[in-house]
């Protein structure tokens, strides 16, 4: 009789637990066909070496799973770098512990440079002046910084407004605020593969949910079509807030 203990169900979930991640960060990256084609390749060589004890066929399948992974370590090092640079920020582990500091007051809460972000985001939402901010918060963007141009100024709505103006010679590309501070402008950031996100939003919604998913950052676009405001964080979208709604949200992660 087989025994079945908390053990087997908790070493059950682990692996499923993995699996969707090693899904979600292939789903992401689109390559979700590979995960598939893993996934059956997997189970072949399950049912081949353990179920059938075909030894040949077996030891064929042995070798290819050998030489397999350092392919896929190759062909994936990219994602494999995000995967354990989410995994070194500890998102859920700092959040978590956040529960436990004590409570700010309300000196502490309020940000000059909140109300700066937030006025220059209203006047571009209205004037229909395409923007894409990202916030840098643990993990560091350095190599992202390094593909604009360094601005190191404060935060101030002017400034913003003007590196976004159509005619300015910053306005394509991405603002980089790291420490309350405008870091760099005109920024290349990696783009989203991902299939999930709707037709109708372009390249700059694509690059900053992009960084999202490779970094701890909070991204916010502001649509040149439409003046709608969206944040990305954590490789998803909040689309269509009010200004309100950004300053609240702001308050809470800065």
């Amino acid at each position: 009789m087989i025994e079945f203990g908390i053990k087997d169900v908790i070493d059950i979930l682990l692996v499923a637990l993995l699996l969707y991640n090693i899904y979600k960060l292939m789903r992401d990256s689109g390559s979700l066909n590979v995960f598939y084609g893993i996934l059956v390749f997997i189970i072949m060589w399950i049912v081949v070496s353990q179920v059938l004890e075909m030894k040949l066929l077996g030891s064929i399948f042995d070798k290819l799973v050998s030489v397999g992974v350092l392919a896929l370590i190759i062909l994936f090092q990219e994602d494999i770098r995000r995967f354990f640079l989410t995994l070194g920020s500890n998102n859920r582990l700092y959040s978590f512990l956040q529960l436990f500091s004590r409570k700010k007051t309300q000196d502490e809460e309020e940000n000059p440079a909140i109300m700066q972000i937030v006025r220059a985001c209203d006047y571009m939402s209205k004037n229909l002046v395409g923007a894409l901010i990202i916030i840098e918060r643990r993990m560091s963007l350095q190599d992202i910084e390094n593909t604009g141009e360094t601005i190191d100024a404060n935060i101030n709505a002017q400034l913003i407004k003007n590196i976004f103006f159509k005619n300015s010679p910053l306005h394509d590309g991405a603002m980089i605020i790291s420490n309350n501070r405008i870091v760099s402008a005109a920024c290349i950031l990696p783009v989203s593969h991902n299939r999930d996100i709707p037709k109708e939003l372009g390249l700059r919604h694509r690059a900053a949910l992009g960084i999202t998913q490779q970094s701890d950052a909070i991204s916010i676009i502001v649509s040149e079509e439409t003046g709608h405001i969206t944040l990305a964080q954590n490789g998803e979208f909040k689309r269509d807030i009010t200004t309100e709604e950004l300053e609240r949200y702001l308050n809470t992660i800065m």
